[in-house]
């Protein structure tokens, strides 16, 4: 059973879209892991069971949420293996041993736990190796290990050669058999269904390649309808207008990277009837690809095929941020952890280059993190504010984080679902670190 808590005289960030901050507030924890009162210090009447916490000169705020995540790597640059493709075949040959799958598991908790102590107390992975997050959630369900809450997508959907294929996609060139796939995965334990509507950066292999159209939408709409079905969100890499114009109408509920947009565009964000909540938004990714276009070649030894596609794809995303503040499309944040340059202890970087690069202000960039990704992915009910009766995921920092996102980068304390963890341990990647701080 959870200890119960209580933080006194804290400061909240609420998470809204004004950047509101209370002062001398208390937070009570129950043995439930539900928030028993949040308000005024004076309200509140304190059980003499709870455990009291000091909170004098902090600041809580609702735990992140990362809404586009990967587990399977750890963020160190992919090199060739992503665009050479014997080297890619036997990488995934590899992974699908009795050994591959061995390690691949004790890697993907571990980076889980990562991005837990680095204040993600909700994510959504967008494609797996396989069901090795669903065991994982699973694990973190049954009380075995305190992990992040997780909604998981399993392998994504792909044609054949497409983005992702083979290595962390399932292959349908047709209606029927991407059809067949979602439910696959989601008979599996899939929480989350991705598809990957247009060519990716990571495994380029010309000028251009990234945003051309792949999964014809007679086939994405089929997933959609599947998933649907099922009460499943489905997400879509798309990093051009033709890809995210067809996954749209195919009623695609979040776009991830995105694009400059139409007016159909626009039009099918704010009211979109295929999708399963009548509305679509968007997630985009800056850390995916600002390291590639920033960063000296000569250091990082990106491809310069990668690259060129990199500044394409960036141009594109920050077009579609910009139409996304200017027409009121919900927008989300996640990080694309996982791909060359996104480790999982730098979510606070993507919130930065949200605010810096994308042009947010820090108060919409905090409340896409938390209230508005929990809107996105239908968790607004139980997680993304600090409220009484919903679930305590709490991150406790030092100093304001809407002064700078860097405040975020070494929590004091993380709660997840009510569990207190005091002092968290960051895994870091000290040379990309350096890397990203001369950004």
């Amino acid at each position: 059973m959870r200890t119960p808590f209580a933080l006194t005289g804290i400061s909240v960030v609420t998470g809204d879209a004004l950047g509101t901050i209370h002062q001398d507030w208390t937070i009570t924890v129950e043995d439930t892991g539900t928030i028993g009162y949040a308000g005024p210090a004076g309200g509140a009447d304190l059980p003499t069971t709870a455990l009291r916490i000091d909170g004098r000169g902090l600041f809580a705020l609702p735990g992140l949420i990362n809404a586009h995540a990967h587990l399977f790597a750890d963020g160190t640059p992919l090199g060739s293996a992503a665009t050479n493709p014997r080297l890619a075949k036997y990488a995934t040959w590899l992974m699908r041993t009795p050994l591959g799958r061995r390690i691949l598991f004790r890697r993907t908790r571990d980076h889980a736990a990562i991005q837990l102590h680095s204040g993600v107390t909700t994510l959504r992975t967008v494609g797996d190796v396989a069901y090795e997050v669903v065991a994982i959630r699973e694990e973190i369900e049954r009380g075995e290990t305190v992990g992040p809450r997780i909604l998981p997508s399993g392998p994504l959907m792909a044609i054949t050669g497409g983005h992702g294929a083979p290595q962390i996609a399932l292959i349908g060139d047709d209606p029927l058999t991407a059809r067949a796939n979602a439910r696959q995965n989601i008979r599996r334990g899939a929480k989350a269904i991705k598809i990957s509507a247009t060519g990716g950066v990571s495994d380029a292999i010309e000028i251009g390649y990234a945003g051309r159209p792949e999964m014809p939408e007679d086939s994405m709409r089929a997933v959609c309808e599947e998933a649907h079905e099922a009460g499943v969100l489905v997400a879509a890499h798309a990093q051009s207008s033709e890809g995210t114009i067809a996954a749209l109408r195919a009623g695609v509920d979040t776009i991830e990277h995105g694009s400059s947009m139409s007016a159909e565009i626009i039009e099918l964000f704010l009211d979109n009837p295929a999708s399963l909540r009548g509305f679509s938004a968007l997630i985009p990714t800056l850390q995916a690809c600002l390291p590639l276009v920033s960063l000296d070649p000569s250091v990082t030894g990106v491809d310069p095929v990668v690259r060129a596609n990199a500044e394409l794809v960036l141009e594109e995303m920050l077009a579609g941020v910009r139409a996304a503040l200017e027409n009121g499309i919900t927008l989300g944040v996640g990080t694309d952890s996982s791909v060359s340059y996104v480790t999982h202890s730098n979510y606070w970087r993507e919130l930065d280059l949200l605010q810096h690069v994308g042009g947010m202000e820090p108060a919409a960039v905090l409340h896409a993190a938390t209230q508005g990704n929990a809107k996105i992915l239908g968790l607004d009910t139980v997680t993304g504010s600090i409220a009484a009766g919903k679930v305590a995921d709490l991150v406790v920092v030092d100093a304001d984080p809407l002064e700078s996102f860097r405040n975020l980068a070494a929590p004091r304390m993380v709660v997840a679902r009510g569990e207190r963890i005091v002092r968290p341990q960051i895994t870091r990647i000290d040379e990309i670190d350096r890397l990203l701080d001369t950004l």
